[in-house]
């Protein structure tokens, strides 16, 4: 009882030092590293060297695929490549299912390109649809934010399933399939269903009418559009279907192995993007490498976060408390599936990262999955799942929405916080009903 004591005061420090002391997240994760190493027993000597060594590891298995996905996120945005993806998706869907075509567009464009970017590139879109179609816009907006979201907490390559993958040694390709599977229901609830209930939201003004800045003639193609977008998804799949069919000791076997691998399949997609998404529409090699630049300031706050939330994990598993938590939990019979969930949903409300209640869920979880016989893969999308819940005024994707849609506190509350809600809790329901199946 004394160890969970420490542990909860050490996570209640960082909630205050992020929440009310309004450190970053970067700082704070090392002085809660520190402090924690102490308190748990390791010497000065080697509390140094445990915390090198997580941020090492933590930075080592995610850092190419932070920085690749940051690159293809910053081609798909800058040549219009989402643009054409929107238009196609809204001519194939038409007025009449105009929130299953921005749900879908949300989705396609949400896996290549991070949250935040994500969120303003769309916006426009959503302004301009519910101009033209005279609709409400949070009917129109809702399901495409939806999408972003459910893309931006269970799918690689986005930081925190990126990051929980190589927490919990996962399969990145059963991780995102399955995290498709979940995603299904969850954004047909949290999208077209719910923002049908709540349609009659309205602006306490009328929010910008932001004009599209490509001309057509700029645009890439719409095959270019949707392959390059979503490249790292086709060679997962490619690669997935390759290892099925042949032996692993094979040539093709061992090629698939290889590429399949989220470093190399990243980086071949980077390549890839650089020409079709860069050169070939016009761009000098200089200029993509220059955006490639921009794309990495961009997360170099949030992959520095990811790295030292790996000092907490190692401090924990160097001092021997991981091993004495997860014989409690053990002897507690609660679904660690379901643990993990409710300590990333605690901390998501507390603390109001996504990422941060994320990785700081999975540094208290990871003891317990060397004692379960749970698939990894699914504790990667509970934890997901749980680090979405309530996104209220200390997450600033509420004020973001709150702003660009010129909502009132209140109906904040009502569309966007109780979105993040249904999202958190339907994809726990599907976790937990994929894991009766598994």
């Amino acid at each position: 009882m004394s160890l969970l004591a420490t542990l909860l005061a050490t996570i209640l420090l960082l909630v205050l030092l992020i929440s009310f002391c309004k450190i970053n997240p970067f700082i704070s994760f090392l002085i809660v590293a520190f402090i924690a190493g102490r308190l748990l027993g390791i010497p000065f000597q080697q509390l140094a060297s445990s915390v090198q060594k997580g941020i090492g590891d933590m930075a080592g298995s995610t850092l190419i695929v932070l920085c690749s996905g940051a690159m293809i996120g910053k081609l798909v945005a800058v040549s219009g490549a989402a643009e054409v993806i929107a238009s196609r998706m809204m001519r194939i869907f038409g007025e009449r299912y105009i929130q299953w075509g921005m749900l879908f567009t949300g989705f396609i464009i949400g896996i290549p390109i991070f949250y935040n970017v994500g969120f303003v590139l769309v916006v426009p879109i959503i302004f301009t649809l519910a101009h033209q179609y005279k609709l409400p816009i949070v009917f129109v907006g809702l399901p495409m934010l939806a999408s972003l979201s459910v893309a931006h907490g269970f799918l690689p390559p986005h930081p925190s399933p990126s990051a929980l993958v190589s927490i919990f040694h996962a399969d990145l390709g059963k991780t995102l399939l399955w995290g498709l599977i979940v995603a299904f229901p969850t954004l047909v609830l949290a999208g077209p269903v719910f923002s049908s209930i709540i349609k009659n939201i309205r602006p306490v003004g009328e929010p910008p009418l932001i004009a599209h800045l490509k001309k057509p003639d700029q645009l890439p193609s719409v095959f270019n559009s949707f392959f390059s977008a979503l490249l790292p998804v086709f060679l997962l799949i490619l690669t997935s279907f390759i290892k099925y069919l042949v032996p692993d000791q094979s040539l093709a076997g061992q090629a698939a192995s290889f590429i399949s691998e989220p470093s190399v399949l990243m980086i071949l997609s980077v390549l890839f993007c650089s020409l079709s998404l860069g050169v070939f529409l016009g761009k000098t090699m200089k200029q993509v490498m220059s955006l490639f630049e921009e794309a990495i300031k961009e997360i170099a706050v949030l992959i520095l976060i990811i790295a030292c939330s790996g000092a907490l994990k190692q401090v924990i598993t160097d001092s021997g408390a991981g091993n004495q938590i997860a014989e409690f939990f053990k002897q507690s019979q609660v679904n660690p599936l379901l643990l993990g969930w409710i300590i990333a949903a605690t901390l998501r409300v507390c603390i109001g990262s996504a990422t941060a209640a994320g990785l700081t869920a999975a540094g208290i979880i990871l003891p317990l999955m060397s004692h379960s016989s749970i698939n990894p893969s699914l504790m990667v999308l509970s934890i997901g799942s749980g680090s979405l819940m309530f996104s209220h005024v200390n997450d600033p994707g509420f004020w973001m929405f709150k702003e660009y849609f010129n909502l009132s506190l209140k109906d904040t509350f009502r569309s966007w916080s109780l979105m993040e809600t249904i999202v958190s809790v339907v994809g726990l329901a599907g976790v937990m009903l994929l894991n009766t199946f598994l």
